[in-house]
């Protein structure tokens, strides 16, 4: 099963991926959709949250998104798989089969 498609991806009922991305620059907001960027960096304290925080690359300009869980052991899964892709693009981490996490 594709990480994208896979039931644990939610937040109360929610699906969560892709997250929405958000750059923050002199006093304005943007924010994007979708499969984009290449992923540069991951920070999650998965003992204490049920968040993973995801920087990606897009376009030459860095944006920030999050990822929230239902599940704290699932959100720790996800981001120990998500840490090994670093460099890889979002859409391709999309179609990462985790079927073993069923």
């Amino acid at each position: 099963m594709k990480l994208r498609n896979h039931p644990g991806m939610n937040y109360r009922g929610v699906h969560n991926w892709p997250p929405v991305w958000t750059q923050a620059r002199n006093q304005n907001v943007k924010t994007l959709k979708g499969e984009i960027g290449v992923l540069r960096y991951l920070y999650a304290n998965t003992a204490l949250s049920d968040k993973c925080y995801l920087v990606i690359d897009h376009e030459q300009e860095q944006y920030v998104g999050c990822l929230i869980f239902s599940d704290r052991s699932f959100c720790s899964q996800i981001c120990d798989i998500l840490r090994n892709q670093i460099g890889r693009s979002i859409q391709d981490i999309g179609d990462l089969d985790i079927s073993q996490t069923l």
